[in-house]
């Protein structure tokens, strides 16, 4: 398609007309949330809701103090805000970066222009790896087949001739091809079905998720105990201002606010640390999924590789009759009239300069990655065969099998050139194909790549190679760049896919794979449980890209495939993958621990508030009162944990990790509450005495679960777990009135709290072991289910 400026295109002032009637190609939405979104999703929510019904009770009784409650859940508000729009504007600056450009012809030149000023009936330039961006029609096809799969649901290629309709949203998997602008921005195809998915994904996160499915289970609990809760105080006679404190109480008591805020902001500031990095996030939660990820799947070139092809040999077979010369310039003629952008056609076309001019080219078939050869016709030449030996041809005399096995030892790709006297027909081999020669080229492996793939080994991460190249190359490269067990290789083209299951503990280097197989080998992996990464660059990966939990691209990658990865590496760096799992395990750790710390005021207020139904006592926490403790237990602590540079790998079960001390924790305060409310009516004490006394063993045993969650502890964490500590006492000295306190150092109230004092780290760790079992049993039972 080399004399595509025959065609007009548009005039500028015809462009400039479209434009005005609002056919050009608006900004696609992003994949990022709206500020409307945002600020809505942070702030709308149904705890903040029920905590507004809550505030409103409290004001009635006229007890302004235990509203503070509310700076606490405003103050969150507006900091998981603050930092989701900050990821925002650094995801949009480097999408916008990364953003592809558009080849169009307009007076008759060719022009790479943005995305978004492509006009109604524009004529676009479009090659293997592209994305299409607006709908329209075929003008000029030399092999132009594109994948459907987003749009259809079916992988197979679709051929396109002239006069087809191509969609946006597919992409073109094998050659090129002018297409005229039909439907743009909003009347395209895709616009709606696709990119606006994109768009309200938001930040799909297995941490964000399960904790909202523990809220909305919360929900249908904390409204009613807490109205059972008021209900009940009233029957028993307590006063309607100490009933409604008490069950407000209980019910604050009950909301982990700030649960659900905490993750957010954790992976917010993990996406500004990555682009930092020059990573571009396109899903937030993907950096906690990578965090998971125990089988690393990776395309060998592009990924493992540079994908910077070199020739560093030709041969001639003697029986062809041809010179070494013809030979160059054929090969040349050959990949000049393909005219293929992939790295292989640049390195050939690179390498081959010289075309025969006497040849005219008649026809062509361009390279698949299904096929794995390519083919042109010359008028009165017949037609030229190049691609992999093995797709070519069955057999091979020994001498030529002994050279491609010495080439392929020594990491080389082969490709071989055949000649047929028929013209090409279709996308079928002919029978009569002679061998010519063969072309060897190397490709150089990225000097990060043996470093990083070290650390994954360490890790225990497990390695798979999945390349289009031969078996035996891609084993000589995975050895190379130190990959586990590089002997452990199987040829995919003698594979059947039902076969795949069988195959996938055994082989851990995979040749000949189509993009199908490809899929394939993604899904066996995570049938098996295993999460599952994958990174790749053209066209041929994006099945795979798709399947996996977690996909990488380099920026030198085909648009299509960028534009379904979850991460882009924008400087191509290998090496940046480590980052991106170490950010994750941040993420993923720190959230066990601080979701630990919200679970442990959630677990002691419902027992309590269930058990305080059925006795005919006030509740002992007021709101203001749960204040210390939500914010110097739990609140200010968790943004120092969930920021922590805790990298260490995930051990245990996310479910376990939580709960096993937030249980803990939380019994051991039903535990002395209980106790002081009987010792108290034995004693005779008064309400705020017995609720002083369990306020201050309550926030005991959550500094004590600080003190184990907080692990590993350093100096740091020992001056702010002191600090809080003591901003914890302060309140019980000089702040007594405002939080509904009385003075704790009193003789009559000691004898009782400081024996309580002394045993509540044995007990916590007590009731840890005992619920660390139950936890692993349960943990057995549903495996061995």
């Amino acid at each position: 398609m080399e004399q595509k400026n025959k065609y007009p295109g548009l005039t500028e002032r015809e462009v400039e007309n479209r434009k005005v009637r609002g056919e050009s190609n608006i900004a696609a939405p992003t994949t990022t949330r709206s500020f409307r979104q945002i600020f809505a999703e942070n702030s709308l929510t149904l705890f903040n809701f029920i905590n507004l019904i809550i505030a409103g009770f409290i004001v009635y009784t006229g007890s302004y103090k235990n509203l503070l409650f509310l700076g606490v859940i405003v103050s969150n508000t507006f900091i998981g805000i603050y930092q989701e729009v900050k990821a925002k504007r650094n995801i949009d600056k480097l999408s916008l970066l990364n953003q592809a450009k558009v080849t169009v012809i307009r007076d008759y030149e060719k022009q790479e222009i943005p995305q978004d000023e492509v006009v109604k009936d524009d004529l676009i330039l479009l090659r293997r790896g592209q994305q299409v961006i607006v709908d329209g029609i075929v003008i000029e096809t030399e092999g132009f087949e594109c994948d459907e799969s987003q749009l259809t649901g079916e992988s197979d290629p679709v051929e396109k001739t002239e006069g087809s309709e191509v969609f946006s949203g597919s992409f073109i998997v094998s050659g090129n091809g002018l297409m005229q602008a039909t439907k743009v921005g909003a009347e395209s195809y895709s616009y709606q079905i696709t990119l606006e998915a994109k768009q309200s994904q938001g930040i799909y996160s297995e941490l964000i998720m399960m904790m909202k499915k523990m809220i909305r289970i919360l929900t249908f609990v904390i409204i009613p105990v807490g109205a059972l809760l008021m209900f009940s105080s009233i029957a028993s006679g307590i006063h309607l201002d100490k009933a409604i404190l008490g069950s407000t109480g209980a019910m604050i008591g009950m909301i982990p606010e700030g649960l659900v805020l905490i993750t957010s902001v954790a992976l917010a500031v993990g996406v500004i640390k990555l682009s930092q990095k020059n990573v571009l996030v396109q899903t937030m939660g993907s950096i906690e999924t990578l965090a998971r990820v125990d089988v690393l799947c990776l395309d060998k070139t592009g990924t493992l590789t540079s994908g910077n092809l070199k020739v560093v040999e030709e041969e001639v077979l003697l029986d062809s009759e041809l010179e070494m010369n013809d030979f160059k310039k054929l090969v040349s003629s050959i990949v000049h009239g393909l005219d293929e952008d992939n790295a292989t056609g640049q390195a050939l076309m690179n390498h081959f300069p010289d075309e025969d001019k006497e040849l005219e080219l008649t026809k062509q078939i361009p390279f698949s990655s299904a096929r794995k050869w390519s083919a042109v016709s010359f008028e009165n030449q017949g037609s030229y065969y190049m691609g992999a030996p093995e797709y070519l041809f069955s057999r091979f005399e020994t001498k030529q099998l002994d050279k491609m096995s010495e080439a392929m030892a020594n990491g080389l790709r082969i490709i071989a050139v055949a000649h047929s006297h028929e013209e090409i027909t279709g996308t079928d081999l002919p029978e009569n194909l002679t061998l010519l020669g063969f072309i060897y080229l190397e490709d150089e492996i990225r000097p990060e790549a043996p470093q990083t793939l070290a650390y994954f080994k360490q890790e225990q991460v497990d390695i798979c190679i999945i390349s289009g190249d031969h078996p035996e190359t891609v084993s000589q490269i995975a050895k190379r760049a130190g990959v586990d067990n590089p002997d452990k290789k199987i040829d995919m083209s003698q594979i059947k896919d039902e076969q795949i299951p069988e195959i996938i503990n055994e082989y851990r280097v995979f040749g000949r794979v189509s993009p199908e197989q490809k899929r394939l080998l993604v899904t066996a992996l995570q049938e098996k449980d295993h999460v599952v990464g994958m990174t790749g660059d053209g066209v041929n990966d994006i099945l795979a890209l798709k399947k996996a939990d977690c996909s990488i691209v380099m920026s030198n990658g085909s648009d299509a495939a960028k534009g379904v990865a979850d991460f882009v590496l924008l400087d191509s760096n290998f090496d940046s993958l480590v980052g991106v799992v170490l950010e994750g395990r941040k993420v993923i750790n720190n959230i066990q621990r601080v979701a630990s710390l919200y679970l442990t005021k959630t677990v002691f207020s419902m027992i309590l508030a269930a058990v305080y139904i059925f006795i005919a006592s006030t509740y002992p926490f007021q709101p203001i009162q749960l204040s210390p403790i939500s914010s110097l237990t739990v609140g200010i602590p968790s943004f120092f944990l969930a920021l922590r540079p805790n990298t260490a790998p995930i051990k245990g079960k996310f479910l376990k990790n939580v709960f096993e001390p937030a249980l803990a924790s939380g019994i051991s305060v039903v535990i002395f509450t209980l106790s002081i409310e009987i010792i108290g009516n034995f004693l005779h004490w008064s309400y705020d005495e017995k609720s002083t006394v369990t306020v201050w063993l309550a926030g005991l045993v959550c500094f004590i679960a600080l003190h184990f969650i907080a692990r590993p502890l350093t100096w740091k964490i020992y001056l702010l777990i002191g600090s809080l500590f003591s901003l914890f006492l302060t309140i019980f000295i000089f702040f007594t009135d405002i939080f509904s306190l009385v003075n704790i150092f009193n003789f009559h109230l000691g004898i009782v709290y400081v024996p309580m004092m002394i045993v509540a780290p044995y007990v916590f760790y007590k009731l840890k072991q005992f619920f660390g079992y139950l936890l692993n049993l349960d943990l057995k039972k549903k495996k061995a289910k």
